[in-house]
Formats: C-alpha cells, sequence, structure tokens
C-alpha cells in the first residue's frame, strides 16, 4: 500500500504564483506516487475574520485553482476540511493533551498576534493543534512543507507522542518531513525579504494565477530590482533579483547557475522581459482553465469536494473510532 501524504492549503484569496511554485507543484508530483489527502483548511482561514459569501467563493476559486493546476481528483482526495467532522473532534481531544508552553513557543503566532497577545482568538493560539490533527487523523506518513512550517511538524510529532504516553500504546506514528529539493520559497516582487502573500495590499507584489499575459509583463516590469547592473545571485545582499532568478528558475525548470550565464553582460531589462515570458508560458493556461472552471463549471468543483469529502471521511471515522476507544469513550 502506498505511503500517505497530507497537506492543506488556506483558501483565503486569489492563488499566487508563489502558492504554484512552493505548494501545488509539488503536490501533482506527489499524486501518483503517494495516497494523497489535499484540502483546503477552511477551518484554519477562520482564525482571521472572513465574510461568509466572500469566503465561500474563495473555497471554490482556490479547488478551481488546484484542478486546473494539474492536480486530478482521480488520483488525490481533494476536499474541504469542514467537511470532515473528525478533524475537530480529534483536535479538541489532542488539545487536552498538549501543554500550554508548546504553543507559546509557536513563532507564527507571536508573528499574527503582535503587540496586542490578550486579543488574539484562542483559535489564532490553539490553531497548530488543528493543524496536528489533521496529519493524524490519517496517520500520516509524510508531510510537504516548507522550511517556515518545520517548527509545525515537529509540534505534530510531539503531540503524536504525547498522545501515545496517554493511551500507553504506539498508535501514532510520527509523521516525516517531506523537505522537497525543489520547492521555491518566492518572495514579494516589491520586498524580496518578504514571502509572497494574497493580504498584501499592493496587487504589484505578487503574480496571480488568473492574471492576463498583459497584467504579468506589466508586474513583472515594475517589480523591485537595485542600481546594480549585473544579474547574479545573492540572497542576502540581492533579495528581489535572486527572488526573480527564483521564479524563472522554478518556472522554467533550469538551475539558477544556468540562467545567470545566460544573462552575463545583458541588462536587467531584457531579463525582466524574458521571465515575463517564461511565467506566462508556465501559467496562461491554468489561469484561463481557472476562469472556465470557476465561471462555468462550479457544481463539477463542487461534486470533486463532495466526493473527496466522503473518501476522506471513510478512513477518518474508522481512526477516529480507535482513537476514542483508546481514550476510554463509550461508543455505543
Amino acid at each position: 500500500m502506498n505511503k500517505i501524504v497530507v497537506s492543506g492549503i488556506q483558501p483565503s484569496g486569489t492563488m499566487h504564483i508563489g502558492n504554484y511554485l512552493g505548494a501545488i507543484k509539488n503536490w501533482i508530483n506527489l499524486q501518483d506516487k503517494y495516497n494523497c489527502f489535499f484540502f483546503l483548511a477552511d477551518l484554519h482561514t477562520i482564525t482571521v475574520a472572513q465574510e461568509p459569501e466572500e469566503f465561500r467563493n474563495n473555497i471554490l476559486s482556490t479547488a478551481a485553482s488546484l484542478i486546473a493546476s494539474g492536480l486530478d481528483p482521480k488520483l488525490v482526495t481533494l476536499f474541504a476540511q469542514s467537511s470532515v467532522a473528525e478533524h475537530t473532534e480529534l483536535g479538541w481531544i489532542l488539545n487536552c493533551m498538549t501543554p500550554m508552553g508548546w504553543l507559546e513557543r509557536m513563532t507564527q503566532f507571536k508573528d499574527k498576534a503582535g503587540e496586542d497577545k490578550e486579543r488574539a482568538s484562542l483559535g489564532l493560539f490553539s490553531y497548530p493543534v488543528l493543524q496536528s490533527a489533521d496529519v493524524l487523523l490519517y496517520k500520516a506518513d509524510f508531510v510537504p512543507v516548507g522550511e517556515d512550517q518545520r517548527q509545525h511538524l515537529e509540534l505534530a510529532r510531539d503531540i503524536a507522542a504525547s498522545f501515545n504516553r496517554h493511551t500507553k500504546t504506539n498508535y501514532f506514528k510520527l509523521p516525516e518531513a517531506m523537505i522537497l529539493k525543489e520547492a521555491s520559497r518566492i518572495m514579494s516582487l516589491r520586498d524580496g525579504t518578504s514571502k509572497m502573500s494574497k493580504s498584501d495590499p499592493s496587487d504589484y507584489s505578487r503574480i496571480n494565477l488568473i492574471d492576463s499575459p498583459d497584467v504579468i509583463v506589466q508586474k513583472i516590469k515594475k517589480a523591485k530590482t537595485d542600481s546594480i547592473a549585473e544579474i547574479f545571485f545573492d540572497k542576502e545582499n540581492r533579495p528581489e533579483i535572486s527572488n526573480l532568478l527564483e521564479i524563472y528558475a522554478a518556472c522554467s525548470d533550469r538551475k539558477i547557475v544556468e540562467i545567470v550565464n545566460m544573462y552575463e553582460g545583458k541588462f536587467t531589462g531584457q531579463f525582466k522581459a524574458d521571465l515575463a515570458e517564461v511565467i506566462i508560458e508556465k501559467i496562461g493556461n491554468i489561469g484561463k482553465e481557472i476562469t472556465r472552471l470557476y465561471a462555468d463549471d462550479q457544481s463539477y468543483i463542487k461534486q470533486v469536494l463532495k466526493t473527496g469529502a466522503k473518501k476522506a471521511s471513510i478512513l477518518a471515522k474508522n481512526n477516529m473510532s480507535e482513537i476514542k476507544e483508546l481514550c476510554g469513550f463509550n461508543q455505543f
């Protein structure tokens, strides 16, 4: 039986090229090698207030983006997290086995809560436990993560071990991080030290998957660089041009050194023009398919999510029954 891979993505707005190169592209490469459970992390999304109708649309548009990018519903289990109630049920049980101190050390809570921790929601504080439940519920062997998520997976392993100690079993295996070498952490086009984000107020900070070729050309033309004419990679001292080189490499499946050699003696303007063409070639058809699916075939998207939820629920219900038995719950 194939090893199980579990991963989720938040449906919090228009998907961008950072989502595609950092996560979706890797999911596609995994889908015919593992038993993959990929979900829309809508329960995690509500740690920030959502407008219900916009939220519903974001869930559908995110699913459309995944399908249009090449995720095959026949090969993977694709579903909305909130459609499988066992995620929250296991989350509560694991909450009761997770020391507060573990969560207080989580750097993402500190970053998102900022200075006013007292006003931050309990959900924002405890969502790493739900994240652990997402993975452990399916007894995942591997979790594809970027370096910025490694701490959360370490927490999931600690929580799994805590459950095993509480129940005096080895029920949960400790999931392993799948740090894929080709995974790209794409940064903002306006600030090479900040990750590309859907929440950035400037649309020029990102390339959306649904952007037209003309918009992509404009955004790359306006992308921030520095005053050095020579094109070379130096992540620490030249974050913006280095970020553009990483995007070029990821979209063209070439090595960065190869691209640097291609543009020896050439100007940034030529490099940017070529980069825009490479991006358009990579995601142009994806954008068209997202638009078609979302505009004309929402019934198909909903059916994919419904079918995926049913499939995920079979394994989730079976595992949850075993977990409750181990915890001492009566199941009449």
